[in-house]
């Protein structure tokens, strides 16, 4: 019994010493027959943690310190506005030419500022009322003499927000109340009973309002249930860093986290309230907003004057002017000619910042646009709308004009937002597009769309996603699980505007591997295309052409290389799949954006979908 005994503790001696160096070659084992390549594997549905939202690539920054003290900025397309509420000016920075300007030189006490719907709000805190900057001249939107109560103090405006159908929220830091103006110039109070309301921002899809609560350094959210309606306030995160005061000026950028000026930090949170990151400042923020052409920059303002932080992330851009505010601004600058109407007429029903997808707490967004003759008795065919920028940039604001005139000549638009490189690497942009046409098939009954004809136009890196759409369709690697597994993500009809089909050959190939070239697909790709040839394969629509690929049309300007997609073109005729080429005289990259090509390619655009989609 003994003997045994002994023989027993020695054989279990051995066996835990040798256990973890064999469960060791197992795992090995495994992941030598079972595992998924290492790219397709992390990013199989889009998914991808970065290191930080904050491009310290990049260090903070300063770009004036001409400022007594500077307020809340906003950014208007192309120029940032900052007030000086201690110099009482308006201060313009035009980054493209790194100039600053005074608009305004006698502006008074601006504490903040906001661009939306092509008119500047500008909150006049001594004055007691929101103005919006037409010409030179200040234009009162409202003022709030006739909310004070007996006993109560002035009512003097602090920061604010203009959601996207042009009401705007305003904190009241004494009375601890958030006012709603609506369109229309009627006052509710949307919160009350929070403690110093300072700053504010609400969520991209306009469900959520934040306030930042100054004294106790306290971040509330807010669920909106109508223009100037809120429910369920509850605090979600807090500041601490001592006792230093305050938490002020707030921003927000597209997947939803929260930005708030802390007493020596930018304190950035994740829509749920977890703490995500910071950006230290050299002297106390008081408030921040996104700017610059990628919506990449965050400018943050303080008694230092004027700084810009490069982020992975970018913000949300102002809505067009899209909607008819009166009197109508004539700020900040005459209309450009050669620009398109993003003007919703009355015959188009809106639909902004719609969630068709989601991913955790990430939402993905579409502005859905219906003409008034799509009913239930007369469904509508549908396009999807995917905007350009190199897979890095853009927004689907940018294609507003173009959504807009498709809508008007019948179609049922979507113009989608997807998740660029800097925050989630191939194949997310595809699953993003793909998850759009699968929501808009589920939901054809409340658009009044025919859920079988369902269409996509793109330009640039969008007609490369739209090419993508049309022979990857079937590809289940490409499809992701944004939503509505059930329905299908294929389309019937494409147009490329000037989009490269080809990745793993051809200009796109050229470029990856060119030295010294900034090239958007290694940026897109997480690698060179002899680095990472399965996904670039995964990435290119000419090599996945075959019959189940629907009609394609490819659509460029003259000067826009129209014989990029020949091999593609080639492919498609030998398949018997309808295609065809358009070019246009003196067009250059873009034009598809620009009077006069914008109007003979919404012609054609409208006549191949009607071929294919009725």
């Amino acid at each position: 019994m003994l003997t045994f005994s002994i023989n027993w503790i020695v054989g279990l001696i051995m066996l835990l010493y040798l256990l973890p160096r064999f469960t060791t070659v197992l795992i090995f084992m495994a992941t030598l027959f079972l595992q998924v390549p290492s790219d397709l594997k992390a990013q199989k549905d889009g998914i991808e943690k970065i290191e930080s939202i904050v491009n310290r690539d990049f260090e903070l920054q300063t770009i004036s310190q001409e400022f007594d003290m500077a307020d809340g900025p906003s950014w208007d397309g192309w120029s940032l506005m900052i007030p000086d509420v201690k110099g009482e000016k308006l201060f313009r920075y035009i980054p493209s030419t790194k100039k600053m300007q005074v608009v305004l030189p006698q502006a008074g006490r601006i504490s903040a500022s906001f661009y939306n719907h092509g008119r500047l709000f500008l909150s006049d805190n001594p004055g007691g009322e929101i103005d919006f900057l037409d010409g030179k001249n200040q234009v009162t939107v409202a003022n709030f003499s006739e909310l004070k109560q007996e006993g109560e103090k002035a009512y003097r405006p602090n920061d604010l927000v203009v959601d996207k159908f042009g009401g705007m929220y305003v904190t009241f830091t004494p009375q601890n109340k958030v006012i709603y103006i609506s369109p229309q110039g009627e006052q509710v109070v949307a919160v009350e009973n929070i403690q110093t309301p300072n700053g504010i921002t609400i969520s991209p899809d306009q469900s959520t309002l934040y306030v930042s609560s100054f004294l106790p350094k306290k971040i509330w959210a807010y669920d909106v249930t109508s223009p100037g309606q809120t429910t369920n306030g509850r605090e979600i995160a807090a500041m601490d860093d001592g006792p230093d005061r305050g938490a002020d000026g707030m921003s927000i950028d597209r997947a939803g986290n929260i930005y708030c000026a802390g007493p020596k930090d930018i304190w950035i949170w994740n829509p749920e309230g977890e703490l995500i990151d910071k950006i230290a400042c050299p002297t106390k923020p008081i408030n921040c907003t996104f700017g610059d052409q990628d919506m990449r920059t965050l400018y943050i303002t303080g008694p230092g004057g004027l700084y810009a932080q490069k982020m992975r992330i970018s913000g949300c851009s102002p809505q067009p002017a899209s909607i008819q505010l009166e009197p109508v601004a004539k700020w900040p600058a005459k209309p450009n000619a050669t620009r398109p109407s993003t003007k919703i007429t009355e015959d188009i029903n809106a639909h902004l910042d719609v969630v068709y997808a989601a991913y955790g707490n990430r939402k993905m967004l579409a502005d859905i646009f219906v003409p008034q003759q799509a009913t239930a008795q007369n469904v509508r065919p549908a396009v999807v709308v995917v905007h350009g920028g190199g897979w890095h940039s853009g927004d689907k604001t940018k294609f507003r004009a173009l959504a807009i005139a498709l809508a008007k000549r019948g179609f049922v638009t979507a113009s989608i937002e997807y998740r660029l490189a800097d925050e989630a690497a191939f194949p997310a942009a595809i699953q993003d597009c793909h998850a759009a046409v699968r929501f808009l098939r589920a939901n054809a009954t409340r658009y009044n769309l025919d859920p079988k004809k369902i269409g996509a136009v793109g330009g640039s890196a969008g007609g490369h996603l739209t090419g993508l759409m049309a022979s990857g369709g079937r590809n289940q690697e490409l499809l992701g699980v944004g939503g509505h597994q059930d329905q299908s993500s294929g389309i019937q009809a494409s147009v490329v505007m000037a989009g490269p089909l080809q990745m793993l050959t051809g200009s796109v190939a050229e470029r990856s591997l060119k030295p010294g070239a900034k090239s958007n697909s290694n940026r897109w790709l997480r690698g060179k295309v002899d680095a990472k040839q399965d996904l670039y394969s995964l990435a290119d629509a000419y090599e996945q052409i075959d019959r189940s690929t629907c009609p394609i049309l490819f659509m460029v300007g003259e000067h826009d290389n129209p014989a990029r997609n020949q091999l593609s073109r080639d492919r498609l005729i030998k398949l018997g799949i309808g295609t065809g080429l358009k070019t246009y005289q003196d067009g250059k990259h873009g034009c598809w954006n620009r009077l006069p090509w914008f109007d003979a390619m919404v012609t054609d655009m409208d006549q191949f979908l009607t071929e294919q989609l009725n």
